[in-house]
């Protein structure tokens, strides 16, 4: 088995504000909030010139994390049956995996497609998009250096 554990969830919203005080409210811890765009960034979503406000909420058991994003570049859309990753409400699911490169030819004998292109991100982890079964958006992720272990 090549999946490690479930990493988050990602939702993109208008009123990040607003979303970070509801799942607040519903009992997730606030973790932080930060900016993403650069190379790194556009070649994992495949998007050119993605900026994205993100704020991370985590579970009380500190297991699962619910990433919120509100892009501000590109513009978000609407259909998340072929939609790209800045669609409105349901992203995608991430899962951490022991080999990326394993996962992806496995998958892709089963019909998922890479979105944009593995990326790596620092030297923390290598990063992608995938679109499964019926378009759903997967992202998969693989630790790099000491935390691989």
């Amino acid at each position: 088995m090549t999946v490690k554990r479930m990493d988050n969830i990602g939702i993109v919203v208008e009123d990040i504000d607003a979303a970070i005080e509801f799942f607040t409210e519903l009992g997730l811890e606030f973790e932080g909030r930060a900016p993403i765009e650069g190379d790194w960034a556009d070649g994992v979503t495949g998007l050119r010139g993605m900026r994205v406000e993100i704020a991370m909420m985590r579970t009380p058991d500190s297991y699962s994390r619910l990433e919120l994003s509100r892009f501000l570049a590109p513009p978000v859309v609407a259909d998340h049956r072929s939609a790209p990753v800045n669609a409105l409400g349901y992203l995608r699911v991430m899962f951490t995996v022991e080999d990326i490169d394993d996962t992806l030819a496995r998958l892709k004998k089963r019909g998922a497609e890479l979105v944009g292109k593995v990326a790596r991100y620092e030297d923390m982890y290598r990063l992608c998009y995938i679109r499964g079964p019926e378009g759903i958006l997967i992202g998969l992720a693989q630790e790099l250096g000491p935390r691989a272990s």
